[in-house]
């Protein structure tokens, strides 16, 4: 049995048109690299299981395809299914929404290759679409390195164009299930690049390895409601770092910042300092240490 030399974990809930397109332009990438593609169902119930059910493990274009079902809500969740699944030792992320540049599985393996000590890899997330609102990308054309025991900033590195060595998943334990979309707190893909820098693991983002998000957003409303819930999630993953010994420091001293510049911004453009990311920043950070008291912490 030939084991891929990476696997391509996509979680999806309810969205199978969505879904078909990704996993066109996953099976469309040039590669000479034996790869698979993990689909983790997380509840849905608009058709993606009879979508999946046409795979049975077969292959698109050299593309190894198969899937597995995880009932519970929640893409930190869905992404352990998706990861323990996989046969790889290096296992990429992506999202049901997001189209892959026809070299991203060469880039990733360079990438890798290049850079042995590396744990973690992430690129830009470009705009697939022009008449979406412009957000969730990231269009930085510069190589970062990210350090041990650093703070690194929520979206720098996107859960939808993120890729992680196995054996890093293993030595963190891989993702928060408190965290991710369909829970509380949407952001598991930052938490895990935290954790995974503060067991002394480095991150790289290398602008080689580019997707293209599809999310449909076109009015400003929907793009503040997106915005809102990535407010609650930053709260959760300041407050988890702050609970820290080791990252306290760090931690305090980059929420304060962020508290700071949106003050600062708000009086330069001569607007009343309502806050209101902060506060929810705040309020969220608050119900993620209530709720540790009551489940399993991570």
């Amino acid at each position: 049995m030939i084991i891929p030399t990476l696997s391509v974990v996509v979680c999806t809930r309810n969205r199978v048109n969505s879904l078909k397109r990704c996993v066109d332009a996953l099976a469309a990438a040039a590669t000479a690299h034996a790869c698979e593609l993990v689909i983790v169902d997380n509840g849905s119930s608009d058709g993606t299981r009879e979508y999946l059910e046409s795979f049975k493990g077969s292959a698109i274009n050299r593309l190894l395809v198969k899937s597995t079902f995880e009932a519970k809500p929640g893409l930190g969740r869905a992404r352990n299914t998706g990861w323990r699944t996989a046969s790889a030792n290096i296992i990429a992320f992506t999202d049901d929404d997001i189209y892959v540049a026809n070299d991203w599985v060469d880039s990733i393996s360079a990438i890798f290759e290049e850079n042995p000590e590396t744990g973690f890899v992430g690129g830009p997330v470009l705009l697939y679409d022009s008449t979406d609102y412009n957000i969730t990308v990231r269009e930085t054309r510069e190589r970062i390195l990210f350090r041990p025991q650093e703070f690194i900033y929520p979206g720098w590195i996107g859960g939808g164009n993120m890729v992680f060595k196995r054996s890093a998943l293993e030595r963190i334990g891989g993702f928060d299930q408190r965290m991710g979309a369909g829970t509380q707190f949407p952001c598991e893909d930052v938490d895990v690049e935290a954790a995974a820098l503060w067991a002394g693991v480095p991150g790289l983002y290398d602008p080689r390895m580019v997707v293209y998000h599809h999310h449909g957003r076109k009015t400003e409303r929907e793009a503040q409601q997106l915005m809102r819930s990535y407010d609650k999630g930053r709260g959760a993953y300041y407050a988890k770092y702050i609970l820290k010994k080791a990252s306290r420091g760090e931690y305090s001293r980059a929420w304060i910042g962020s508290v700071k510049h949106e003050f600062v911004s708000a009086i330069r453009g001569g607007r009343f300092p309502t806050m209101g990311r902060s506060l929810r920043e705040l309020s969220s950070g608050l119900r993620f240490v209530v709720s540790g008291l009551f489940e399993g912490a991570h």
